[in-house]
């Protein structure tokens, strides 16, 4: 594990801890706990019939949206994690939820070894792939854990979204449009996302901005079909000050500001 890594894998086991605990109902943990799902308007509506699907979630965090897919009728659901103690509260998760999920501990790009199975679905949501150093290495994992027609359903913030910062009222562009491998995007950032108001102790993360051109490319070169590539407005979190909200968990860019798109998400098949 290289150290851009080994930082990322004690910022987010510090924000597992918080976010297996949170009291700002930003993972809807009660919702899930009682059966519901935490899965948001966009991606519910996009994935379709699930029934009687295996699928793996690749970063599934604290398991939440993974449960949710078991509740939502798939016949079986693995959840894959990097942080030990992120599938720690996903297993917790489980076990009260009352719902029969597997969750593995390992890199997503020794995801295929670590499963040993392939699935009818690979799903992957909101804030994954910045994470990851190299998309294309990345999508040859997808490729590896779908059987032949498996779907892959990618939803993420979108790549120019992640090249501002808002300031003053204004968004500003900051980062350049392709973060090269061995030079990061570096963040200390001193909270979590939730708006939860306990400190994060390790606050150093490292990030990659790979523009859709990378990642369609990468996905078509490991052997998978485009079904769609759709570019929307909103995004479920308050990726700047002054989004306002535009339904539940979902926020855009106020009226008079020039939009940009703020999140993508891309439905693939492995031929």
């Amino acid at each position: 594990m290289n150290e851009f890594s080994a930082a990322n894998l004690r910022n987010w086991d510090n924000r597992a801890e918080l976010h297996s605990s949170d009291t700002t109902g930003s993972y809807r943990i009660a919702k899930v706990l009682a059966g519901g799902s935490s899965l948001h308007a966009l991606e519910a509506g996009e994935i379709g019939d699930i029934s009687g699907k295996d699928i793996v979630h690749l970063q599934c965090h604290i398991g939440l949206d993974t449960i949710s897919l078991k509740h939502l009728g798939a016949k079986s659901v693995t959840g894959l994690d990097f942080s030990p103690k992120a599938i720690e509260a996903a297993r917790g998760f489980a076990a009260r939820a009352g719902a029969d999920v597997r969750f593995v501990e390992a890199s997503v790009f020794d995801a295929a070894e670590a499963l040993g199975q392939t699935y009818d679905m690979v799903f992957v949501t909101w804030g994954a792939i910045n994470w990851l150093d190299d998309i294309f290495a990345w999508a040859r994992v997808v490729a590896a854990l779908l059987r032949p027609n498996g779907k892959l359903y990618l939803l993420e913030g979108h790549p120019v979204m992640n090249q501002f910062e808002g300031r003053e009222g204004r968004l500003e562009l900051e980062f350049v449009w392709r973060t090269p491998l061995t030079e990061p995007l570096i963040f200390d950032e001193a909270q979590t996302y939730t708006g939860d108001a306990r400190a994060l102790t390790s606050t150093r993360c490292y990030e990659w901005i790979h523009p859709l051109s990378d990642i369609v490319n990468a996905l078509i070169a490991a052997g998978l079909s485009i079904d769609f590539l759709r570019e929307h407005e909103i995004v479920v979190w308050k990726a700047f000050p002054f989004v306002v909200e535009a339904g539940e968990d979902q926020f855009v860019l106020p009226e008079g500001m020039p939009k940009i798109p703020m999140s993508f998400s891309i439905g693939a098949t492995k031929r």
